[in-house]
This record gives C-alpha cells, structure tokens and sequence, in this order.
C-alpha cells in the first residue's frame, strides 16, 4: 500500500474540498474527485466542481445520490426550510443524516474501481459546525468499516481535520491557492460564489477565519 500513490478526493468545490484537492495534488502522482449529486439546494456547487476539476485537470466522477434527498428533508434539500444553526444543543438545519457516511463509502467502493488506495475528505472537527459525521471518530471507526468491508487497505484522510478556518485559509496559501479558493470556490448555502451572501452560517464562518488570517499576516509583517 505504500507504494500506492493514487487518491480520489470527495469534493464539493467549496473552501474546504478545494483546499484538500490542492494538497492531494502536492502529495500524490494521480488524484481524481468525486461530486455527489443529491438535488442538494445549491445545485449550483455542481456546476462549480465540475469547472475546478476541468481546470485542475483532474478526472472528475459526479455520482447520483438522489435517493439522499428523499430520505432526508432538511435546509440542504428543501427550499422551503431555512438554514439556521443548531439551538439548544440541537443540530443545525443544514445536517444532513448519513451524509459523509455514505460519500465516503462509495468514494471508497469507487477508489476501489479505479485502483487507488487513498481518500480524501475536508471534514474538521474544529469547525465542524455540530455535525456528529465530521468528527475525527467517526472517520476512523468509518476507516476501519470499510477495510473490513472489501478486505482492503484504505486510508480515510482528513488534512483539515484540527484546523479552524483561519488555519484553513493559513493551508490554501501555503499550497499557492489562496486566491484561486477565495474566488473559484463555493461554500455559500445560497449558492453564492466567492465571499458568498455574506449572512449564511457558512460564509459567516468562512468570512470569519479569513479575516482572522488576514490579520494575523499583517501582524506578522509589521
């Protein structure tokens, strides 16, 4: 398996699956990404990951998820429920159950098809907005699952997994992406692209860590 330098990325082309395309593209000779196609309510990250991809040069699979969206009304699949952060402890109407348990189970049915032994997914449990499946336990107990499961050797990574978001923005710049992830990509969850609408959850966060990185690098050139 060391030997094996073939990744497949679960991607979006928000910030964050961008961030960690840039980052396998550093760290392997082949990397090809996946989209999952759920009738998500910004269908338009689609279109954005498809046009990434193109320009990247990457081999680009858009998977249909389609029966996701039936099993799971919430502000990510419905038009008609708005998109609020979790009250009183509860989840935020943006999760979606089973999302990231089923993505990276057929990115891995997939890595399988196509001979590669890496997965990459830009989960965070720093920022991981009360999400239970982006937690750092569930990959690795979703890692052990699916090596159990095919009787392979896979490795779930999570580059992003301990940074916030400024940090986050910190790792873009460091790969020579910092512009190209502020403008290309979309994170919005009114399917705004770039800086975004500015008043969602997501762009809230994203516009928050990268402030903080903003001002951090000029603190540190003074």
């Amino acid at each position: 398996m060391e030997n094996n330098n073939k990744a497949v990325v679960v991607f979006s082309g928000g910030q964050d699956s961008t961030t960690c395309l840039f980052w396998a593209l550093k760290k392997y000779d082949e990397v090809q990404v996946v989209t999952f196609d759920y009738n998500q309510r910004h269908n338009e990250e689609i279109e954005v990951a498809k046009e990434i991809a193109e320009d990247l040069k990457v081999k680009h699979h858009v998977l249909d998820m389609s029966l996701l969206n039936q099993l799971a009304p919430n502000a990510l699949t419905r038009d008609d429920i708005e998109v609020t952060d979790g009250e009183d402890g509860g989840l935020p109407s943006t999760f979606v159950p089973g999302r990231n348990l089923l993505f990276l189970s057929f990115a891995s049915i997939l890595a399988k098809q196509i001979g590669a032994k890496h997965v990459v997914t830009g989960v965070c449990e720093t920022d991981f907005s009360g999400y239970p499946d982006c937690r750092d336990v569930f990959i690795k107990s979703l890692n052990v699952t699916l090596n159990l499961s095919m009787d392979d050797e896979f490795v779930v990574h999570t580059p992003l997994m301990w940074l916030d978001k400024a940090q986050t923005w910190a790792l873009a710049d460091e790969l020579d992406a910092f512009e190209y992830v502020r403008e290309k990509t979309l994170t919005c969850y009114h399917g705004v692209r770039g800086d975004g609408c500015g008043e969602c959850p997501a762009c809230e966060l994203r516009q928050k860590g990268l402030e903080i990185y903003l001002e951090q690098g000029t603190e540190v050139n003074r």
